[in-house]
């Protein structure tokens, strides 16, 4: 396949001889996935804490490019080596190791002196090239460290790893890594006191997330439970087994929405249902549920006791009969404090407040 010649040496500006913005000023490389756009047009966690990173750091004065498709929107210098979101172009393989994927990650690093530092948050796949990068890397892993992915990044130790819950960063043997929170300009998300009874269910048809276990759920509650969520190739057995049999008039599947029609969901919801069945690394959709006032009910996995604090903004359970009893009594939570919790704890601002100190760290202390 002949890759088009890439626009990336008219994107990037003269650096030298530049005028300090500030006295904290830095120019840094973001390091985006490319099969969504960023931000995500739907779905997509890593592409909207990506967006929300670049976005923030702009403001404060940085000279950030980021790397990403050619149709993201920031007010970033944006570098591509291709046009839209892979899952756009329905090309096959997009996930993981691919040509296009390959060749993004290649070009970020190629033009590594024009920056102070990199932040690379394509995770395993680009490790071996910030591995032996000359400019200092930081490397944010977004998904879990599996039994296949833990050896890399215990053996690649140049750059430096930034976990996204204690809990993700605790099956590593390292001594030098950060967990820095996801955060979300949620300042603005939708509020509403009040609710209109029905479960919610958002993000992706799978066993991992466990929407079998939110059916369920509203099945023996007798509860409207609605699933808005995305539906990938590799997930449709398990829909058709475990989903599609017991939708009706109560229990809808409504596709993959936008943000903001997912946002006005959760602002009306009785409560958010996140009943994983693997070691969430964070979820982001609890902290924008909780954004809107929504109770979040999940099981005791991963992360989910970092982000939700049981008994004050949601339900942290061990088994299905605890989650079926926090359902009964979610009233008990007050969607205000849910809100407070999310903004104070999990906001764009903070995250960015954190990734600047690690990017200082980093470099007063290579």
């Amino acid at each position: 396949m002949l890759l088009p010649e890439c626009s990336f040496y008219s994107s990037i500006p003269e650096t030298a001889n530049r005028p300090m913005l500030n006295p904290h000023y830095m120019r840094i490389a973001q390091i985006a996935p490319i099969v969504e756009r960023v931000p995500p047009k739907k779905y997509g966690g890593t592409e909207r804490i990506v967006s929300a990173l670049t976005e923030e750091l702009v403001q404060r004065g940085h000279e950030v490019t980021l790397f990403a498709t050619g149709d993201s929107l920031t007010k970033a210098k944006l570098s591509h080596v291709h046009e839209i979101a892979l899952r756009e172009a329905k090309l096959e393989n997009i996930y993981g190791l691919n040509t296009w994927t390959m060749y993004h990650i290649g070009e970020a690093y190629a033009h590594q002196r024009d920056f102070d530092i990199i932040h690379d948050h394509t995770g395993y796949i680009g490790l071996p090239t910030a591995n032996i990068a000359q400019t200092l890397v930081v490397i944010t892993m977004h998904g879990n460290f599996n039994e296949d992915v833990r050896p890399i990044f215990e053996a690649l130790r140049h750059p430096h790893i930034a976990c996204i819950s204690k809990a993700q960063a605790s099956v590593l043997n390292l001594r030098d890594y950060s967990v820095v929170y996801n955060g979300l300009p949620m300042e603005h998300y939708p509020f509403s006191e009040q609710h209109d009874g029905y479960l919610l269910f958002v993000g992706r048809i799978s066993l991992e997330k466990g929407t079998h276990n939110a059916i369920e759920v509203a099945r023996k509650l007798n509860l409207p439970l609605i699933i808005a969520a995305k539906l990938d190739e590799p997930d449709k057995k398990y829909y058709l087994k475990h989903v599609k049999p017991y939708l009706n008039e109560k229990i809808k599947w409504i596709g993959e929405v936008d943000e903001v029609e997912r946002n006005r969901l959760m602002s009306k919801a009785l409560c958010f249902l996140h009943p994983v069945t693997w070691n969430e690394p964070f979820g982001l959709t609890m902290i924008e549920a909780m954004a809107c006032g929504c109770p979040v009910i999940a099981y005791d996995k991963g992360s989910i006791p970092e982000v939700v604090k049981d008994g004050k903004t949601g339900y942290v359970v061990k088994d299905a009969s605890s989650l079926l009893d926090a359902v009964a009594h979610v009233d008990r939570i007050r969607r205000i404090d849910c809100r407070e919790h999310a903004l104070k704890n999990f906001s764009a601002s903070k995250m960015a407040d954190r990734y600047e100190e690690l990017y200082h760290k980093i470099l007063n202390h290579p």
